[in-house]
C-alpha cells in the first residue's frame, strides 16, 4: 500500500516532474547562479545527470514529487526538495534512506548555499575538503562532506 511521502523509485516518465522540483529548489537556494547557468544545468539534468544516479523520491497524496535524491558510488550527488515543502522532514527522510539503504556517506555542497551546508552538518556530516570550482569548472566553490563515523569504544 502506498504511503504519502514514502521513499520510492521514480520512473523515466517522472523526469519532467523531477526537473520541476530541481529548478524550483535551485531558484530558491542558489541565488548566486546566473540564469544561463541554471538553464544549462537543467538540460544536463534531463539529458545526463538523472540517468547517472540511483534516484529516490517522495510523492504527495496526488502523486506529485515533493523531493528527490540521486546516489552514485557512495555519494549523494543531488538532493532537492520542493521549496514550498521545505522544513517538513522530506530532506531528512531522503538523506537517511540514501545513507542507510544506498550506503552513501559523502557529498558535495555549494559553499554559497549556507542553508544546505547547515542541513548536512546537522545530519552528521563534516567538511573534509574544498574545491574552488564546481564539477564543470565554474567559479562556484564546493565543500566536500563526509558522514562522521562513530568510533567504537575500545577497552583494554
Amino acid at each position: 500500500m502506498y504511503r504519502q511521502n514514502s521513499v520510492q523509485t521514480p520512473s523515466f516518465s517522472d523526469y519532467p516532474e523531477l526537473a520541476r522540483v530541481w529548478e524550483a529548489s535551485v531558484r530558491a537556494t542558489h541565488d548566486f547562479l546566473p540564469e544561463s547557468y541554471i538553464c544549462l544545468l537543467r538540460e544536463l539534468l534531463l539529458s545526463q545527470y538523472l540517468d547517472a544516479v540511483m534516484l529516490i523520491c517522495c510523492k504527495d497524496a496526488r502523486q506529485r514529487i515533493t523531493g528527490f535524491a540521486g546516489v552514485a558510488a557512495g555519494r549523494v550527488e543531488m538532493l532537492f526538495i520542493d521549496p514550498a515543502l521545505r522544513g517538513q522532514g522530506l530532506g531528512k527522510r531522503l538523506l537517511r534512506y540514501a545513507i542507510d539503504e544506498l550506503n552513501a556517506d559523502q557529498l558535495d555542497v555549494n559553499e554559497q548555499n549556507p542553508q544546505a551546508l547547515g542541513f548536512y552538518l546537522r545530519q552528521g556530516f563534516e567538511v573534509v575538503g574544498r574545491s574552488e570550482t564546481d564539477g564543470m569548472g565554474q567559479p562556484y566553490p564546493l565543500l566536500h562532506l563526509r558522514l562522521i563515523q562513530t568510533k567504537s569504544v575500545q577497552t583494554s
